[in-house]
């Protein structure tokens, strides 16, 4: 059965909310950023693009390409709020919508066309009503799969509609370059690259046992989407797939080295990433420390743990453990601690009152954490780094909550 499915993705959703928020700021070039003392640009309005201004920029480098850019801090509670206005728009046209990220849905509309008329109509009502409740507009792409329809939401920028017919891809796909797909980052890029694949015509037409040889599974997928085709469905959030991981970073204020401030850092993101776990229910094997030195290069380490654990202090002790057999050779901006090889929580009697005790503790904390935020309440020792973190958004999340799960 042919699908329609949507691809929305919101033009400059930080900036473009900010200025919706602060009339001052409207027409003028803006970068939102993570932090006022140290940080990169999140993204920046389509005034500030026109200078050349580019996300992942640093406040410095921004600055240079454009002396008069208004610097705004991330709101990230304002951010969410208004995602979560535009998610309802959607699910007025459809059930089955998938929220992406924070700025992007996918929608799909195949059973909704009986009512609304047409895929170009959803689309037009859509944004329409962003535009008149909110003030914002958005990029569509309406096409037979999310691989296509991604792209097609690409190739008009602000507030475009694109659509991508059937009969339409394999002409539009022969000369693509094979970096416009999602899905196939700069290092596969470059590894297809050198095995003379440079257009998704040429990665579509390609030996598949060849390209499994290369990148094993991997490789009959990659065939898959140089063809466009994608079967995978649009998963509403009672739908989604099971989480792979469960992971948070943060970009630090400062340069840290002691091994005492980095424990203290890590003692909070172990605490983030077992709260995560413990709400999708699942414990892990692994645990991987991220760091990322001063001059951003970056490395991981892993280990895996004897049992699955989900607890906050056994995720601690277990990246603390790595972090002890590590040379570090700079000062540190940035840290990462993941939990992976996970699985459903065993919810069996616990028989050792050691062991009730401590997860009765843990639940405790969680539901107080719940009811009146993240680290109302908490170990001593991170009173110190509290509000010290990340100000930066997930791209993982969701409306019900940071969803992190593993992507190449």
């Amino acid at each position: 059965m042919a699908r329609t499915i949507m691809h929305i993705d919101m033009n400059a959703f930080f900036a473009a909310v900010e200025q919706q928020s602060n009339p001052a700021l409207r027409g003028l070039p803006v970068a939102v950023t993570g932090s006022q003392q140290r940080t990169i640009i999140l993204t920046c309005s389509y005034e500030a693009r026109a200078y050349g201004v580019k996300t992942g920029m640093t406040l410095y480098e921004a600055r240079q390409k454009c002396p008069q850019l208004q610097l705004v801090a991330a709101n990230n509670r304002l951010y969410t709020h208004v995602s979560s206005q535009i998610i309802k728009i959607f699910q007025d046209y459809t059930p089955l919508v998938e929220v992406f990220s924070v700025d992007e849905a996918f929608l799909d509309v195949s059973g909704s066309l009986g009512i609304f008329g047409s895929a170009q109509r959803i689309a037009y009502l859509i944004k329409s009503r962003i535009k008149a409740r909110l003030g914002l507009t958005c990029s569509v792409g309406v096409a037979p799969n999310k691989l296509l329809a991604k792209l097609a939401s690409d190739m008009q920028k602000p507030d475009g509609l694109t659509f991508i017919y059937p009969d339409k891809i394999s002409a539009l796909l022969e000369e693509l370059p094979i970096g416009e797909i999602c899905g196939i980052g700069r290092k596969t890029e470059q590894k297809l690259n050198r095995m003379g694949i440079s257009t998704c015509g040429q990665l579509g037409r390609y030996s598949v046992p060849k390209l499994k040889a290369q990148f094993g599974i991997v490789g009959e997928r990659l065939a898959l989407m140089g063809q466009g085709v994608d079967t995978a469905p649009v998963l509403s959030p009672e739908q989604e797939a099971e989480v792979k991981t469960v992971g948070h970073s943060m970009t630090l204020r400062r340069d840290i080295e002691s091994r005492e401030d980095i424990a203290r850092f890590l003692l909070q993101l172990a605490e983030m990433v077992g709260r995560r776990a413990r709400r999708y229910g699942v414990t892990g094997r692994t645990v991987t420390l991220t760091i990322r030195y001063a001059d951003f290069s970056s490395f991981s380490r892993q280990q895996l743990q004897a049992a699955e654990i989900c607890r906050s202090e056994e995720i601690y002790r277990a990246a603390l453990k790595i972090l002890d057999s590590l040379f570090l050779t700079q000062p540190v901006r940035l840290l990462g601690v993941r939990l992976s090889n996970l699985q459903r929580r065993d919810r069996q009697l616990l028989l050792l009152p050691e062991e009730r005790r401590q997860q009765q503790l843990t639940e405790s904390l969680d539901q107080a954490n719940d009811q009146y935020g993240e680290f109302a309440v908490m170990s001593g020792s991170l009173l110190q780094v509290k509000g010290k973190g990340s100000h930066v958004i997930s791209p993982a999340w969701r409306p019900e909550g940071i969803r992190n799960v593993k992507m190449s």
